[in-house]
Protein backbone atom coordinates (compact mmCIF):
# COMPACT_ATOMS: atom_id res chain seq x y z
CA UNK A 1 0.00 0.00 0.00
CA UNK A 2 2.79 2.06 0.65
CA UNK A 3 4.05 1.58 -2.52
CA UNK A 4 1.09 2.56 -3.98
CA UNK A 5 0.98 5.69 -2.01
CA UNK A 6 4.69 7.00 -3.50
CA UNK A 7 4.02 6.09 -6.99
CA UNK A 8 0.59 8.39 -7.15
CA UNK A 9 2.54 11.12 -5.21
CA UNK A 10 5.01 10.97 -7.90
CA UNK A 11 3.03 11.36 -10.48
CA UNK A 12 0.52 13.76 -9.01
CA UNK A 13 3.79 15.65 -8.66
CA UNK A 14 4.92 15.17 -12.25
CA UNK A 15 1.29 16.08 -13.52
CA UNK A 16 1.76 19.66 -11.38
CA UNK A 17 4.56 20.41 -12.80
CA UNK A 18 3.98 19.56 -16.25
CA UNK A 19 -0.02 21.61 -15.53
CA UNK A 20 1.13 24.24 -14.31
CA UNK A 21 3.73 25.04 -17.40
CA UNK A 22 1.95 27.19 -20.35
CA UNK A 23 4.54 26.39 -22.57
CA UNK A 24 5.60 28.69 -25.22
CA UNK A 25 3.23 28.40 -27.55
CA UNK A 26 0.66 30.17 -25.46
CA UNK A 27 3.13 32.80 -23.76
CA UNK A 28 3.08 35.76 -26.40
CA UNK A 29 1.81 39.21 -26.20
CA UNK A 30 -0.31 40.48 -28.98
CA UNK A 31 -2.94 43.54 -29.32
CA UNK A 32 -4.55 42.16 -32.50
CA UNK A 33 -6.16 39.10 -33.78
CA UNK A 34 -5.43 37.14 -37.19
CA UNK A 35 -8.86 36.53 -38.78
CA UNK A 36 -8.34 34.05 -41.80
CA UNK A 37 -11.71 33.57 -43.86
CA UNK A 38 -12.51 30.45 -45.19
CA UNK A 39 -12.48 30.83 -49.15
CA UNK A 40 -15.57 29.11 -49.86
CA UNK A 41 -17.37 31.67 -47.66
CA UNK A 42 -15.58 34.82 -49.38
CA UNK A 43 -19.04 36.10 -50.87
CA UNK A 44 -19.47 36.69 -47.44
CA UNK A 45 -16.75 38.46 -45.67
CA UNK A 46 -18.33 41.74 -45.61
CA UNK A 47 -21.49 40.75 -43.85
CA UNK A 48 -19.24 39.24 -41.31
CA UNK A 49 -17.37 42.27 -41.34
CA UNK A 50 -20.86 43.94 -40.63
CA UNK A 51 -21.74 41.83 -37.80
CA UNK A 52 -18.19 42.39 -36.23
CA UNK A 53 -18.68 46.09 -36.60
CA UNK A 54 -21.56 46.42 -35.15
CA UNK A 55 -21.65 43.51 -32.42
CA UNK A 56 -18.27 44.43 -30.90
CA UNK A 57 -17.11 48.09 -32.27
CA UNK A 58 -14.33 46.31 -34.11
CA UNK A 59 -14.01 47.10 -38.05
CA UNK A 60 -10.99 44.40 -39.69
CA UNK A 61 -8.93 45.69 -41.98
CA UNK A 62 -6.56 43.47 -44.77
CA UNK A 63 -3.28 43.25 -43.51
CA UNK A 64 -1.43 44.17 -46.48
CA UNK A 65 -2.24 44.40 -50.02
CA UNK A 66 -0.96 40.57 -50.15
CA UNK A 67 -3.82 39.55 -48.05
CA UNK A 68 -6.99 39.30 -50.76
CA UNK A 69 -6.25 35.89 -52.07
CA UNK A 70 -5.71 34.53 -48.75
CA UNK A 71 -8.74 36.87 -46.84
CA UNK A 72 -6.21 37.42 -43.86
CA UNK A 73 -8.00 40.61 -41.45
CA UNK A 74 -6.38 41.83 -38.56
CA UNK A 75 -8.51 43.60 -36.01
CA UNK A 76 -7.41 45.15 -32.59
CA UNK A 77 -8.18 42.55 -29.52
CA UNK A 78 -7.21 40.88 -26.43
CA UNK A 79 -7.60 37.38 -25.07
CA UNK A 80 -10.87 38.70 -23.64
CA UNK A 81 -11.90 39.21 -27.53
CA UNK A 82 -10.16 36.11 -28.72
CA UNK A 83 -12.02 33.91 -26.25
CA UNK A 84 -15.34 35.50 -27.40
CA UNK A 85 -14.56 35.18 -31.10
CA UNK A 86 -13.80 31.63 -30.98
CA UNK A 87 -16.86 30.46 -29.43
CA UNK A 88 -19.27 33.04 -31.30
CA UNK A 89 -21.26 31.99 -34.34
CA UNK A 90 -19.29 33.59 -36.50
CA UNK A 91 -16.80 30.99 -36.11
CA UNK A 92 -18.52 28.45 -39.02
CA UNK A 93 -17.08 31.22 -41.77
CA UNK A 94 -13.45 31.32 -40.66
CA UNK A 95 -10.81 28.51 -41.03
CA UNK A 96 -9.34 29.76 -37.89
CA UNK A 97 -8.89 32.74 -35.30
CA UNK A 98 -5.45 33.29 -33.47
CA UNK A 99 -3.47 35.87 -31.95
CA UNK A 100 -1.04 38.18 -34.06
CA UNK A 101 1.65 37.51 -32.00
CA UNK A 102 4.43 40.19 -31.70
CA UNK A 103 8.11 39.01 -32.20
CA UNK A 104 11.42 40.62 -31.56
CA UNK A 105 14.48 40.76 -33.01
CA UNK A 106 17.07 38.77 -31.27
CA UNK A 107 19.89 41.35 -30.78
CA UNK A 108 21.44 42.85 -27.83
CA UNK A 109 22.75 46.50 -28.11
CA UNK A 110 25.49 47.09 -30.04
CA UNK A 111 28.75 49.36 -29.80
CA UNK A 112 31.08 50.17 -33.15
CA UNK A 113 34.80 50.44 -33.93
CA UNK A 114 35.66 46.08 -33.87
CA UNK A 115 37.85 45.08 -36.81
CA UNK A 116 38.59 41.35 -36.37
CA UNK A 117 35.98 39.34 -38.01
CA UNK A 118 36.72 35.78 -35.87
CA UNK A 119 33.38 34.70 -36.75
CA UNK A 120 34.05 33.73 -40.61
CA UNK A 121 37.80 32.67 -39.93
CA UNK A 122 35.21 29.99 -36.95
CA UNK A 123 33.27 28.87 -39.71
CA UNK A 124 35.90 27.85 -42.23
CA UNK A 125 34.74 30.25 -44.55
CA UNK A 126 38.22 30.61 -46.62
CA UNK A 127 37.64 27.36 -47.73
CA UNK A 128 34.39 27.38 -49.18
CA UNK A 129 35.08 31.16 -51.03
CA UNK A 130 38.10 28.59 -53.49
CA UNK A 131 34.67 27.09 -54.69
CA UNK A 132 31.81 29.55 -54.41
CA UNK A 133 30.67 33.18 -53.79
CA UNK A 134 26.70 32.33 -53.56
CA UNK A 135 26.26 33.75 -57.25
CA UNK A 136 22.45 33.35 -58.27
CA UNK A 137 21.21 32.77 -55.25
CA UNK A 138 18.67 35.37 -53.48
CA UNK A 139 18.41 35.52 -49.54
CA UNK A 140 15.12 37.06 -48.43
CA UNK A 141 16.35 38.80 -44.74
CA UNK A 142 13.04 39.08 -42.79
CA UNK A 143 13.72 41.79 -40.53
CA UNK A 144 14.06 45.80 -39.72
CA UNK A 145 14.59 46.17 -43.66
CA UNK A 146 18.21 46.72 -45.30
CA UNK A 147 19.66 50.30 -46.27
CA UNK A 148 22.60 50.36 -48.80
CA UNK A 149 25.13 51.53 -46.70
CA UNK A 150 28.45 51.82 -48.09
CA UNK A 151 29.79 48.05 -47.75
CA UNK A 152 26.70 46.62 -49.42
CA UNK A 153 26.77 49.11 -52.16
CA UNK A 154 27.89 46.59 -54.06
CA UNK A 155 25.93 43.89 -52.95
CA UNK A 156 23.03 42.83 -55.74
CA UNK A 157 19.66 43.85 -54.53
CA UNK A 158 16.05 42.35 -55.90
CA UNK A 159 12.55 43.90 -55.10
CA UNK A 160 11.55 43.84 -51.69
CA UNK A 161 8.56 44.77 -49.44
CA UNK A 162 8.19 46.89 -46.07
CA UNK A 163 4.63 44.87 -44.68
CA UNK A 164 4.57 47.38 -41.58
CA UNK A 165 4.07 50.53 -44.09
CA UNK A 166 2.61 49.18 -46.78
CA UNK A 167 4.81 50.04 -49.38
CA UNK A 168 7.68 48.59 -51.91
CA UNK A 169 10.95 50.40 -50.45
CA UNK A 170 11.98 48.31 -47.57
CA UNK A 171 14.21 50.58 -45.81
CA UNK A 172 16.03 50.17 -42.34
CA UNK A 173 15.28 52.44 -39.31
CA UNK A 174 16.74 50.01 -36.49
CA UNK A 175 20.02 48.57 -37.92
CA UNK A 176 19.30 45.33 -37.05
CA UNK A 177 18.49 44.02 -40.73
CA UNK A 178 21.13 45.78 -42.31
CA UNK A 179 23.82 44.07 -39.87
CA UNK A 180 22.55 41.03 -40.73
CA UNK A 181 22.41 41.25 -44.42
CA UNK A 182 25.78 42.23 -44.30
CA UNK A 183 26.72 38.87 -41.96
CA UNK A 184 25.44 37.20 -44.93
CA UNK A 185 26.34 39.00 -48.21
CA UNK A 186 28.32 42.28 -47.13
CA UNK A 187 30.52 43.33 -50.21
CA UNK A 188 33.87 41.35 -50.20
CA UNK A 189 37.06 41.93 -51.46
CA UNK A 190 36.38 45.70 -52.23
CA UNK A 191 39.13 47.52 -50.44
CA UNK A 192 36.98 48.74 -47.79
CA UNK A 193 35.18 47.63 -44.52
CA UNK A 194 34.55 43.67 -43.69
CA UNK A 195 33.51 40.70 -45.89
CA UNK A 196 30.27 38.54 -45.93
CA UNK A 197 29.91 34.76 -46.50
CA UNK A 198 27.64 34.21 -49.34
CA UNK A 199 28.87 38.08 -51.22
CA UNK A 200 27.86 37.19 -54.32
CA UNK A 201 24.42 36.27 -53.59
CA UNK A 202 21.62 38.81 -54.16
CA UNK A 203 20.03 40.12 -50.87
CA UNK A 204 15.82 40.57 -50.97
CA UNK A 205 15.08 42.82 -48.05
CA UNK A 206 11.46 42.21 -46.28
CA UNK A 207 10.70 45.00 -43.63
CA UNK A 208 8.49 43.20 -41.00
CA UNK A 209 10.04 44.78 -37.77
CA UNK A 210 9.66 48.33 -36.82
CA UNK A 211 12.11 50.86 -35.48
CA UNK A 212 11.59 49.30 -32.15
CA UNK A 213 12.14 45.73 -33.62
CA UNK A 214 8.45 44.24 -32.96
CA UNK A 215 6.16 42.90 -35.71
CA UNK A 216 3.35 40.84 -36.20
CA UNK A 217 3.09 36.89 -37.12
CA UNK A 218 0.40 38.23 -39.97
CA UNK A 219 3.15 40.28 -41.35
CA UNK A 220 5.95 38.11 -41.15
CA UNK A 221 4.06 35.04 -42.83
CA UNK A 222 2.91 37.05 -45.70
CA UNK A 223 6.54 37.79 -45.94
CA UNK A 224 7.22 34.26 -46.48
CA UNK A 225 5.06 33.93 -48.86
CA UNK A 226 6.78 36.45 -50.72
CA UNK A 227 10.10 35.45 -50.76
CA UNK A 228 8.63 32.37 -51.63
CA UNK A 229 6.62 33.68 -54.42
CA UNK A 230 9.26 35.69 -55.42
CA UNK A 231 12.61 33.90 -56.31
CA UNK A 232 14.04 34.04 -53.35
CA UNK A 233 16.05 30.04 -52.04
CA UNK A 234 17.27 31.30 -48.86
CA UNK A 235 15.02 32.97 -45.80
CA UNK A 236 16.62 34.35 -43.00
CA UNK A 237 14.64 35.22 -39.91
CA UNK A 238 16.34 36.75 -36.87
CA UNK A 239 13.57 37.37 -34.90
CA UNK A 240 11.33 35.45 -32.78
CA UNK A 241 9.52 34.87 -29.50
CA UNK A 242 6.61 32.84 -27.45
CA UNK A 243 3.61 31.73 -29.22
CA UNK A 244 2.62 29.06 -31.75
CA UNK A 245 1.07 30.65 -34.70
CA UNK A 246 -1.05 28.11 -37.14
CA UNK A 247 -0.73 31.06 -40.08
CA UNK A 248 2.88 31.07 -39.46
CA UNK A 249 3.61 27.10 -39.79
CA UNK A 250 1.33 26.85 -43.18
CA UNK A 251 3.70 29.78 -44.52
CA UNK A 252 6.41 28.34 -43.60
CA UNK A 253 5.26 24.46 -45.07
CA UNK A 254 4.52 26.68 -48.24
CA UNK A 255 7.97 28.45 -48.66
CA UNK A 256 9.18 24.50 -48.00
CA UNK A 257 7.24 22.87 -50.81
CA UNK A 258 8.39 25.58 -53.07
CA UNK A 259 12.13 24.64 -52.56
CA UNK A 260 13.22 27.51 -50.28
CA UNK A 261 15.64 26.95 -46.88
CA UNK A 262 14.69 29.13 -44.03
CA UNK A 263 16.98 29.47 -41.20
CA UNK A 264 16.07 31.28 -38.05
CA UNK A 265 17.28 32.35 -34.50
CA UNK A 266 16.85 30.14 -31.48
CA UNK A 267 16.15 33.20 -28.96
CA UNK A 268 18.08 35.08 -26.28
CA UNK A 269 16.77 33.78 -22.91
CA UNK A 270 19.25 31.33 -22.16
CA UNK A 271 15.98 28.76 -21.87
CA UNK A 272 15.82 25.41 -22.37
CA UNK A 273 14.21 25.41 -25.86
CA UNK A 274 14.54 27.34 -29.29
CA UNK A 275 11.37 30.24 -29.52
CA UNK A 276 9.17 30.20 -32.66
CA UNK A 277 9.57 30.18 -35.55
CA UNK A 278 12.63 27.90 -35.17
CA UNK A 279 10.54 25.39 -33.59
CA UNK A 280 8.73 25.09 -36.32
CA UNK A 281 9.45 21.94 -38.68
CA UNK A 282 11.35 23.04 -41.93
CA UNK A 283 12.81 25.81 -40.13
CA UNK A 284 16.91 25.57 -39.38
CA UNK A 285 17.04 26.76 -35.37
CA UNK A 286 20.12 28.25 -35.08
CA UNK A 287 21.67 28.82 -31.55
CA UNK A 288 24.79 31.06 -31.12
CA UNK A 289 28.61 30.57 -30.27
CA UNK A 290 31.26 33.11 -28.64
CA UNK A 291 34.96 33.60 -29.51
CA UNK A 292 36.00 30.44 -27.79
CA UNK A 293 33.28 28.36 -29.68
CA UNK A 294 31.01 27.78 -26.59
CA UNK A 295 27.84 28.05 -26.25
CA UNK A 296 27.15 32.63 -25.90
CA UNK A 297 25.53 32.67 -22.43
CA UNK A 298 21.98 34.15 -23.75
CA UNK A 299 21.36 31.49 -26.33
CA UNK A 300 19.07 29.22 -26.11
CA UNK A 301 19.48 25.57 -26.41
CA UNK A 302 17.80 22.46 -26.48
CA UNK A 303 14.25 21.36 -28.51
CA UNK A 304 14.24 23.23 -31.87
CA UNK A 305 18.02 23.84 -31.95
CA UNK A 306 19.56 22.30 -35.44
CA UNK A 307 22.85 24.08 -35.67
CA UNK A 308 25.52 26.39 -33.66
CA UNK A 309 26.98 29.13 -35.65
CA UNK A 310 28.72 32.24 -33.88
CA UNK A 311 26.92 35.07 -32.54
CA UNK A 312 29.38 37.02 -30.35
CA UNK A 313 29.51 37.70 -26.73
CA UNK A 314 30.77 41.15 -25.44
CA UNK A 315 30.83 40.34 -22.49
CA UNK A 316 34.75 41.44 -22.51
CA UNK A 317 33.75 43.97 -25.12
CA UNK A 318 33.39 44.55 -28.58
CA UNK A 319 36.07 42.10 -29.53
CA UNK A 320 33.75 39.21 -28.52
CA UNK A 321 30.73 40.44 -31.42
CA UNK A 322 30.12 40.16 -34.74
CA UNK A 323 31.29 43.45 -36.85
CA UNK A 324 28.91 44.63 -39.63
CA UNK A 325 28.01 47.58 -41.52
CA UNK A 326 25.27 48.82 -40.61
CA UNK A 327 23.53 52.13 -39.82
CA UNK A 328 22.64 54.02 -36.54
CA UNK A 329 19.18 53.84 -35.57
CA UNK A 330 19.17 57.63 -34.09
CA UNK A 331 20.87 59.59 -37.33
CA UNK A 332 20.09 56.91 -40.06
CA UNK A 333 23.87 57.59 -40.42
CA UNK A 334 26.35 54.17 -41.77
CA UNK A 335 28.32 52.74 -39.20
CA UNK A 336 30.68 49.52 -38.55
CA UNK A 337 28.71 48.20 -35.13
CA UNK A 338 29.36 45.27 -33.21
CA UNK A 339 26.59 42.94 -32.17
CA UNK A 340 25.38 39.94 -30.85
CA UNK A 341 22.53 37.41 -30.29
CA UNK A 342 21.11 34.66 -31.89
CA UNK A 343 20.08 37.25 -34.66
CA UNK A 344 23.94 37.22 -35.94
CA UNK A 345 24.22 33.20 -35.51
CA UNK A 346 20.88 32.72 -37.67
CA UNK A 347 22.62 34.38 -41.24
CA UNK A 348 25.74 32.74 -40.62
CA UNK A 349 23.94 29.28 -41.53
CA UNK A 350 21.63 31.28 -44.14
CA UNK A 351 25.18 32.49 -45.83
CA UNK A 352 26.10 28.95 -45.94
CA UNK A 353 22.82 26.99 -46.87
CA UNK A 354 23.47 29.65 -49.78
CA UNK A 355 26.78 28.81 -50.54
CA UNK A 356 25.27 24.82 -50.95
CA UNK A 357 22.50 25.97 -52.95
CA UNK A 358 24.80 27.76 -54.99
CA UNK A 359 26.89 24.35 -55.62
CA UNK A 360 23.91 22.44 -57.00
CA UNK A 361 22.13 21.46 -54.02
CA UNK A 362 18.25 22.33 -54.50
CA UNK A 363 16.08 20.36 -52.31
CA UNK A 364 15.76 22.09 -48.52
CA UNK A 365 16.06 18.54 -47.10
CA UNK A 366 19.07 18.28 -48.49
CA UNK A 367 20.86 21.33 -48.01
CA UNK A 368 19.98 21.01 -44.39
CA UNK A 369 21.69 17.48 -44.20
CA UNK A 370 24.94 18.74 -45.85
CA UNK A 371 24.86 21.32 -43.00
CA UNK A 372 24.68 19.13 -40.53
CA UNK A 373 26.92 16.31 -41.82
CA UNK A 374 29.56 18.79 -41.81
CA UNK A 375 29.13 20.28 -38.72
CA UNK A 376 31.76 19.65 -36.45
CA UNK A 377 29.80 17.49 -33.55
CA UNK A 378 30.29 18.31 -30.10
CA UNK A 379 30.20 14.60 -28.05
CA UNK A 380 29.83 15.98 -24.74
CA UNK A 381 26.05 18.07 -25.41
CA UNK A 382 23.53 16.90 -22.84
CA UNK A 383 21.59 19.70 -23.12
CA UNK A 384 21.40 20.28 -26.77
CA UNK A 385 23.80 23.63 -27.08
CA UNK A 386 24.83 22.67 -30.35
CA UNK A 387 22.37 20.48 -32.28
CA UNK A 388 24.48 18.82 -35.13
CA UNK A 389 26.82 20.82 -33.88
CA UNK A 390 28.81 23.79 -35.16
CA UNK A 391 28.70 25.57 -38.27
CA UNK A 392 31.94 24.45 -40.71
CA UNK A 393 31.13 26.12 -44.05
CA UNK A 394 34.09 25.02 -45.71
CA UNK A 395 33.26 21.30 -45.06
CA UNK A 396 29.37 21.98 -46.03
CA UNK A 397 30.91 23.56 -49.67
CA UNK A 398 32.98 20.66 -50.02
CA UNK A 399 30.67 17.50 -49.20
CA UNK A 400 28.12 19.57 -51.40
CA UNK A 401 30.70 19.18 -54.18
CA UNK A 402 31.25 15.82 -53.78
CA UNK A 403 27.16 15.26 -54.79
CA UNK A 404 26.95 12.62 -52.31
CA UNK A 405 24.68 13.05 -50.06
CA UNK A 406 21.49 10.61 -49.41
CA UNK A 407 19.83 9.54 -46.94
CA UNK A 408 22.09 6.52 -46.33
CA UNK A 409 24.95 8.53 -45.95
CA UNK A 410 23.03 10.96 -43.44
CA UNK A 411 21.69 8.67 -41.35
CA UNK A 412 25.73 6.86 -41.50
CA UNK A 413 25.95 10.50 -39.71
CA UNK A 414 23.86 9.71 -37.30
CA UNK A 415 24.94 6.55 -36.28
CA UNK A 416 28.27 7.35 -35.94
CA UNK A 417 28.23 10.35 -33.73
CA UNK A 418 25.41 8.44 -31.51
CA UNK A 419 22.30 10.28 -32.22
CA UNK A 420 20.73 7.03 -32.87
CA UNK A 421 21.45 5.44 -29.94
CA UNK A 422 18.87 4.74 -27.06
CA UNK A 423 20.25 7.86 -25.12
CA UNK A 424 19.38 10.38 -27.71
CA UNK A 425 15.26 11.22 -27.22
CA UNK A 426 13.58 14.16 -28.68
CA UNK A 427 14.90 17.34 -29.97
CA UNK A 428 18.31 16.84 -27.47
CA UNK A 429 19.16 15.43 -24.61
CA UNK A 430 21.65 12.71 -23.92
CA UNK A 431 22.78 10.24 -21.13
CA UNK A 432 26.02 8.38 -21.02
CA UNK A 433 24.24 5.18 -21.03
CA UNK A 434 27.28 2.43 -20.00
CA UNK A 435 28.83 4.15 -16.82
CA UNK A 436 25.23 4.20 -15.97
CA UNK A 437 24.85 1.03 -15.93
CA UNK A 438 27.81 -0.22 -14.64
CA UNK A 439 27.38 1.92 -11.32
CA UNK A 440 23.69 0.18 -10.87
CA UNK A 441 25.02 -3.29 -11.90
CA UNK A 442 28.45 -2.59 -9.27
CA UNK A 443 25.91 -1.37 -6.69
CA UNK A 444 24.05 -5.12 -6.84
CA UNK A 445 27.45 -6.33 -7.34
CA UNK A 446 28.87 -4.82 -4.17
CA UNK A 447 25.53 -5.40 -1.76
CA UNK A 448 26.11 -9.17 -3.02
CA UNK A 449 29.59 -9.29 -1.55
CA UNK A 450 28.77 -8.03 1.13
CA UNK A 451 25.86 -10.20 1.80
CA UNK A 452 27.98 -13.09 1.83
CA UNK A 453 29.75 -11.82 4.90
CA UNK A 454 26.82 -9.69 6.59
CA UNK A 455 23.60 -11.93 5.65
CA UNK A 456 20.35 -9.55 5.14
CA UNK A 457 17.28 -10.40 3.00
CA UNK A 458 16.78 -8.52 -0.09
CA UNK A 459 13.92 -5.85 0.19
CA UNK A 460 12.26 -3.53 -2.07
CA UNK A 461 14.03 -0.76 0.02
CA UNK A 462 17.17 -2.48 -0.15
CA UNK A 463 16.81 -1.88 -4.49
CA UNK A 464 15.12 1.47 -4.39
CA UNK A 465 18.27 2.56 -2.40
CA UNK A 466 21.07 0.85 -4.47
CA UNK A 467 18.96 2.60 -7.82
CA UNK A 468 18.85 5.78 -5.96
CA UNK A 469 22.35 5.98 -5.15
CA UNK A 470 24.01 4.69 -8.43
CA UNK A 471 22.21 5.50 -11.01
CA UNK A 472 18.73 7.21 -10.50
CA UNK A 473 16.05 6.82 -13.18
CA UNK A 474 18.83 7.80 -15.62
CA UNK A 475 16.55 6.82 -18.58
CA UNK A 476 14.20 9.63 -18.20
CA UNK A 477 17.00 12.69 -18.15
CA UNK A 478 17.38 12.24 -21.34
CA UNK A 479 13.45 12.46 -22.29
CA UNK A 480 12.54 15.35 -23.77
CA UNK A 481 9.21 16.55 -24.30
CA UNK A 482 9.18 19.29 -26.87
CA UNK A 483 6.95 22.62 -25.31
CA UNK A 484 7.47 21.14 -21.22
CA UNK A 485 10.30 22.22 -18.75
CA UNK A 486 13.13 19.46 -18.61
CA UNK A 487 14.10 19.59 -15.02
CA UNK A 488 11.47 17.35 -13.73
CA UNK A 489 13.13 14.72 -15.91
CA UNK A 490 16.72 15.98 -14.93
CA UNK A 491 15.73 15.21 -11.19
CA UNK A 492 13.56 11.85 -11.42
CA UNK A 493 16.81 10.81 -13.75
CA UNK A 494 19.39 11.65 -11.37
CA UNK A 495 21.12 9.69 -9.30
CA UNK A 496 21.16 11.74 -4.99
CA UNK A 497 25.41 12.55 -6.10
CA UNK A 498 23.74 13.96 -9.08
CA UNK A 499 20.46 15.89 -7.46
CA UNK A 500 22.91 18.96 -6.41
CA UNK A 501 23.64 19.92 -10.62
CA UNK A 502 20.33 18.22 -11.94
CA UNK A 503 18.45 21.51 -12.11
CA UNK A 504 21.29 23.81 -13.22
CA UNK A 505 21.98 20.74 -16.09
CA UNK A 506 25.19 20.81 -15.70
CA UNK A 507 27.83 18.00 -15.61
CA UNK A 508 29.94 19.24 -12.59
CA UNK A 509 28.89 17.30 -9.19
CA UNK A 510 28.10 19.42 -6.12
CA UNK A 511 30.60 18.05 -3.80
CA UNK A 512 28.11 18.13 -1.19
CA UNK A 513 25.84 15.97 -2.78
CA UNK A 514 28.88 13.85 -3.93
CA UNK A 515 29.88 12.84 -1.08
CA UNK A 516 29.54 10.60 2.38
CA UNK A 517 27.52 13.46 3.96
CA UNK A 518 23.59 12.41 2.65
CA UNK A 519 23.95 8.26 3.09
CA UNK A 520 25.31 9.11 6.39
CA UNK A 521 22.21 11.42 7.18
CA UNK A 522 19.88 8.92 6.37
CA UNK A 523 21.68 6.05 7.95
CA UNK A 524 21.72 8.36 11.37
CA UNK A 525 17.83 9.03 11.06
CA UNK A 526 16.66 5.49 9.17
CA UNK A 527 18.44 2.87 11.10
CA UNK A 528 16.35 2.01 13.85
CA UNK A 529 13.69 2.13 11.44
CA UNK A 530 12.84 -1.98 10.18
CA UNK A 531 12.56 -1.46 6.59
CA UNK A 532 13.28 2.16 6.12
CA UNK A 533 17.24 1.18 7.07
CA UNK A 534 17.80 -1.11 4.05
CA UNK A 535 17.00 2.00 1.47
CA UNK A 536 19.73 4.31 3.85
CA UNK A 537 22.00 1.29 3.54
CA UNK A 538 21.55 0.49 0.01
CA UNK A 539 22.07 4.32 -0.83
CA UNK A 540 25.56 4.38 0.49
CA UNK A 541 26.25 1.29 -0.96
CA UNK A 542 24.70 2.87 -4.62
CA UNK A 543 26.66 6.27 -4.07
CA UNK A 544 29.48 4.23 -3.12
CA UNK A 545 29.83 2.85 -6.74
CA UNK A 546 28.85 6.06 -8.44
CA UNK A 547 31.39 8.45 -6.71
CA UNK A 548 34.29 5.46 -8.01
CA UNK A 549 32.60 5.61 -10.92
CA UNK A 550 33.10 8.85 -11.63
CA UNK A 551 36.32 9.12 -9.99
CA UNK A 552 37.54 6.74 -12.56
CA UNK A 553 35.90 7.58 -15.58
CA UNK A 554 34.87 11.38 -15.71
CA UNK A 555 35.92 13.31 -12.38
CA UNK A 556 34.03 16.76 -12.17
CA UNK A 557 33.38 18.80 -9.46
CA UNK A 558 32.22 21.89 -8.41
CA UNK A 559 34.94 24.25 -7.14
CA UNK A 560 37.34 21.52 -7.82
CA UNK A 561 37.74 20.99 -11.38
CA UNK A 562 38.23 17.91 -12.98
CA UNK A 563 41.86 17.09 -11.85
CA UNK A 564 43.40 15.09 -8.95
CA UNK A 565 41.94 16.82 -6.48
CA UNK A 566 38.46 16.07 -7.82
CA UNK A 567 39.14 12.07 -8.46
CA UNK A 568 40.96 12.19 -4.50
CA UNK A 569 37.35 13.72 -3.52
CA UNK A 570 35.39 11.28 -5.32
CA UNK A 571 37.42 8.72 -4.19
CA UNK A 572 37.39 8.81 -0.64
CA UNK A 573 34.27 9.74 -0.16
CA UNK A 574 33.16 6.50 -2.51
CA UNK A 575 35.17 4.72 0.50
CA UNK A 576 33.64 6.16 3.24
CA UNK A 577 30.14 5.74 1.97
CA UNK A 578 30.89 1.93 1.88
CA UNK A 579 32.74 1.78 5.21
CA UNK A 580 29.52 3.58 6.20
CA UNK A 581 27.09 0.70 4.60
CA UNK A 582 29.73 -1.92 6.11
CA UNK A 583 29.51 -0.55 10.03
CA UNK A 584 25.46 -0.66 8.95
CA UNK A 585 25.03 -3.73 8.24
CA UNK A 586 27.69 -5.02 10.77
CA UNK A 587 25.03 -3.06 13.01
CA UNK A 588 22.32 -4.92 11.47
CA UNK A 589 23.95 -8.29 12.26
CA UNK A 590 24.62 -7.21 15.88
CA UNK A 591 21.04 -6.73 16.46
CA UNK A 592 20.05 -9.42 14.75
Amino acid sequence: MKKLVLVLLFFLGLGWALGNYSGLAHRGTYDSLILDFREDRAAEIGEVLDTLSQRYGKTPQLNSAFSTSDNIYIVTGDRALLKTLRQSDLKPYLEYIEPNYQYQALAVPNDPDYDKQWNLRSINVEAAWDETQGDGVTVAIIDTGVSRVPDLEDTEFVEGYDFVNDRAQANDDSGHGTHVAGTIAQATNNGYGVAGIAYSARIMPLKVLGASGGGSVADIAEAIRFAADNGASVINMSLGGPGESQLMAEAIDYAHSKGVVIVAAAGNASQNAAGYPARYPHVIGVSALDATGAKAPYSNFGAGVDLAAPGGSKQDGDLGGILQNTIDPQTGNAVFASFEGTSMAAPHVAGAAALVKAMGVENPDEVLSVLKESARAVTSDPLNHYGAGQLDVGAAVKLAGQQQISPRDFFRWLRDNGYLNPRFWIDGGAVAIAPKIAMVLGSYLLAWILRRYFPFRWSWGMASGLVAGSSGLFFLRGLYLFDAPQWPFRVMGSSIPELGNAIQGTSALNPIFASVLIPGFLILLLLGHPQARWFAIGTALGISVCLATSAAIAPSLMWLGSGLGARLFLGINALLCLGLARLALRTEDAIA
